[in-house]
């Protein structure tokens, strides 16, 4: 990963402990599998800056837990607040940033305006059924503190039929096997939604035994 490292270090020591702010699915567990992800999407683009990238990827969430239903705005905004970034990119650059963080949810209404956009938003979907099923219910719990487990499964078998089910919101710019079969092995989970709650309250009261959350 050919990163400034200058920027590297900068990323790594200043924002990435922004992220203990949020709640686990939207942690510096998620930043890294995003920055991975999006680096691999962008190895298949000719003349693609690798530092836009990162940065993209760093910061993409790191306002979510200011206001998780606008947090790509408050994201866009921070990073472009931080003065430091100015001595890496140019104005033109930052801009580019900063709409790529802004376009890079699933349920925007809108197709991202540049090929960063579509690298992020790419890789920050999520190809493991076990991340679905952990990311839904801490976030539901965040959103909820007072639901019940049966309630937060049934919240999140919903979510996620609007999102990855036949007809689902979520986008994907770049051809993916691993993605592919995330999506047929969610498809076929979310076809019996009893058996969905089943499976996420074994796998929840799994991560809850070994205190992960």
């Amino acid at each position: 990963m050919d990163i400034n490292q200058e920027l590297k270090q900068y990323v790594e020591e200043h924002v990435f402990p922004e992220y203990q702010k949020n709640e686990v699915g939207h942690g510096i567990e998620h930043i890294q599998y995003v920055i991975n992800r999006s680096m691999k999407f962008a190895q298949t683009v000719p003349d693609i800056n690798l530092d836009m990238v990162y940065v993209i990827a760093a910061y993409h969430d790191i306002g979510h837990h200011i206001d998780s239903k606008k947090h790509e705005l408050i994201s866009a905004q921070i990073m472009m607040q931080d003065k430091e970034l100015k001595h890496f990119f140019s104005q033109e650059e930052l801009q580019i940033i900063k709409e790529a963080i802004e376009d890079h949810r699933a349920s925007s209404d809108h197709e991202p305006r540049s090929i960063y956009g579509k690298i992020v938003s790419t890789a920050d979907r999520n190809n493991t059924v076990n991340s679905c099923l952990k990311r839904t219910y801490t976030y539901g719990k965040k959103l909820n503190p007072e639901a019940s487990d049966e309630e937060l499964f049934e919240r999140a078998y919903d979510a996620l039929q609007r999102k990855f089910g036949e007809n689902g919101y979520a986008k994907f710019f770049f051809h993916d096997e691993e993605y592919e079969n995330f999506l047929k092995e969610i498809r076929r989970l979310l076809a019996d939604k009893k058996h969905f709650c089943d499976t996420q309250r074994a796998y929840i009261n799994e991560l809850k035994k070994k205190k992960i959350i």
